[in-house]
Order: structure tokens, then sequence, then C-alpha cells
């Protein structure tokens, strides 16, 4: 065991008061009511340009920035846009959406704070986040009820936005049909004259959401045809895919969507390193279309998902803010088309 040493702990400085808006009011030569202009960016008022530089740099100068609390209590409700933070893996598609939806929101002028509550889920988990305080809560995936939706909104929720599968009662809903992906990888492989294909299903915990609505979608395409499909457990582990890759002639497969482009690479090498052809003995789709799918060889097939713009997101959160009793809407966002390469 490595033991950390001990230090002597410095005393700790004397701490200096906090910077109020009247210092820098005095520190700038304005009016308290000027800094409040200024620095909550209010276009009702004509400020010089001069002036709105002496009191961002006195702000900088004292270490000042505005009391999130009180600003909200003058707008009567807060900024901020609570985001409980996803309990599935998210991948560099999902990554990528809420990093653009982040700063959208930023810049129409709303704190965008992500909240981890490990174990909570549901309208159990719609309680604490009512104790924020939110002007906006959106939920990836499913599990909140009506009641956590009510819950939220007397709690002064402004808007509810859910992103999933199914719309909730009393919530605006972006709803994402997961089943048209598996569908859209079935049937390309179907019309590429595939017969026994394979469909990953990931065992990472939280993922059902996903894969049961894409193997759902396989089987939709291909009902009614004398093709097959087998279900494929997989962990993301290489020792996992050399273990499947191992079997595999033995499951007799010519096809397999596998989930997604991750876990089509993770297979795809395993398969290659078994000595099974791509495509000749089995030919390979994922989703989502990241470019290392491009890098590989052969070429992987995939499918490609559109997800909404996190602008439009965004847009919609701060119209249903501004507009607390309009109806709730519904979208449709997530397509899906395939982008066929070497591997199919």
């Amino acid at each position: 065991m490595v033991q950390i040493p001990k230090q002597s702990v410095p005393p700790a400085p004397a701490q200096r008061p906090v910077p109020t808006s009247a210092d820098v009011a005095r520190l700038a030569g304005v009016s308290r009511a000027t800094v409040s202009y200024v620095l909550n960016n209010t276009s009702a008022v004509r400020i010089s340009e001069p002036t709105r530089r002496r009191v961002h740099e006195a702000a900088e100068e004292l270490g000042y920035v505005p009391h999130a609390a009180a600003r909200s209590l003058r707008a009567g409700h807060s900024r901020m846009v609570l985001m409980p933070a996803p309990t599935v893996p998210a991948g560099p598609l999902y990554s990528q959406f809420f990093n653009e939806l982040q700063w959208a929101l930023g810049r129409l002028d709303y704190t965008v704070v992500q909240y981890g509550g490990v174990g909570l889920e549901g309208d159990e988990a719609a309680r604490v986040w009512a104790e924020l305080r939110p002007v906006a809560v959106l939920v990836p995936g499913s599990g909140l009820g009506p009641q956590g939706v009510s819950v939220l909104k007397r709690a002064g929720a402004r808007a509810v936005v859910t992103l999933g599968p199914e719309r909730v009662e009393g919530a605006h809903a972006l709803l994402m049909d997961h089943d048209r992906v598996g569908h859209s990888a079935g049937a390309h492989l179907l019309a590429r004259g595939r017969r026994r294909i394979g469909v990953v299903m990931p065992e990472e915990g939280g993922l059902e959401i996903f894969s049961k609505p894409r193997l759902d979608g396989v089987h939709r395409a291909l009902h009614g045809t004398d093709a097959t499909v087998t279900e494929l457990p997989l962990a993301y582990e290489e020792e996992a895919a050399a273990r499947l890759a191992a079997r595999w002639r033995s499951l007799g497969l010519d096809a397999v969507f596998a989930y997604n482009d991750e876990y089509a690479m993770l297979l795809m090498r395993a398969l290659q390193d078994a000595g099974i052809g791509i495509p000749q003995e089995t030919a390979v789709i994922g989703a989502d279309d990241l470019m290392l799918g491009r890098l590989l060889r052969p070429r992987l097939s995939t499918v490609h998902i559109e997800l909404p713009s996190g602008r439009d997101l965004a847009e919609l959160v701060d119209r249903a803010v501004r507009e607390p009793g309009a109806a709730p809407e519904t979208h449709e966002v997530l397509g899906a088309r395939v982008v066929h390469r070497d591997s199919s």
C-alpha cells in the first residue's frame, strides 16, 4: 500500500468580501441599474458601447458575476435547463447531438445543467429534479410518466420535453423510433440476397431501449419471406467477439446487423481473425455512420441515423418556456437510410 505523506496545512488566507453590483457601479461610474442592464443583456434599454465596455471591465476586475437566484426572482423563473445524465452508454453520435443542443441553448441565454442521479428513475427522479426549480427539463430515454411531468410543472418547469419511443401526457415529445433503423438494415441485407441474418443484442445494461426496437424492425423487414433471424447476445469485449466468431460457421449465418458501428467493427475484426470472409461468407452492416467505419477494410456498410438538430430542439424549448400554456407538441425526429459500402 502506498501511503500519502502528511503535510502541514498553511493557514487559510482571509476571505475577501463578495463583490456586489454596487461595487461594479462605483468602479465603472454608472448606476446599479445600468450594471444590471449591461450584465443581463437587456435589449429594451439603449446603452452606449463605451459604457458597456466600462461595466464589463469593472466586473472582470472585481471578479463579479450576476446572482442567478436574484435574476430568477426578477424574471419570475430560472434560466436553468436540466438534462438528466444518460443512464445508458451514449455513443459518439448522441454525444455530438447533446453537445450541439447545449451550445444552442447557451446562445439563447439558458444555463444547461446535467444532473447525475444514480439509481433514480422515472417519477421518483422527477421529484428530485423539481427541487432544483428548472425552467425546462429534457428527458432522454423512457420511464418518466404523467405524474412526474405534473410534479415538474407544479415546481415551475414551463417545458418538459421527452426524447424516446413514446409520448408522455403533458410533455412535448420528440419521438425516436429505432424500429426503422433495424427495418432499414434488414431490408438492405434481404435485397443483397442474404437469408440467414444474425442480429447483435448488446449485453450492456440499458441498451435494450434501442436494441429491442431495432430487432423488431429487422423482423418486420423479413416478415413474409423465407429469411430467418438469429439473436446474438454480445458484450462489448474483444474476448466475447472472438468467442462468437469461433462458432460462427456452426450458426450458418450469411449476414449480420451488428446493432451499431462500434459493435460491427468489433465483430468484423473478430470474424476476419477467424478466417471468415467479409462480405463473401458474411455480410456486415452497422448503424450510426461513424467516420471510423469508412476507414476499415472492407469499408463498413451502415444505417445513417438522422437526429434532430440541436438548434431546432433549443428553439422548441425556448418556445415552450415563453408559451407555457400552449398544447404539447409531438415530432417524429429520427430518420434512417442505408449507406451501402463494401462489407455488405
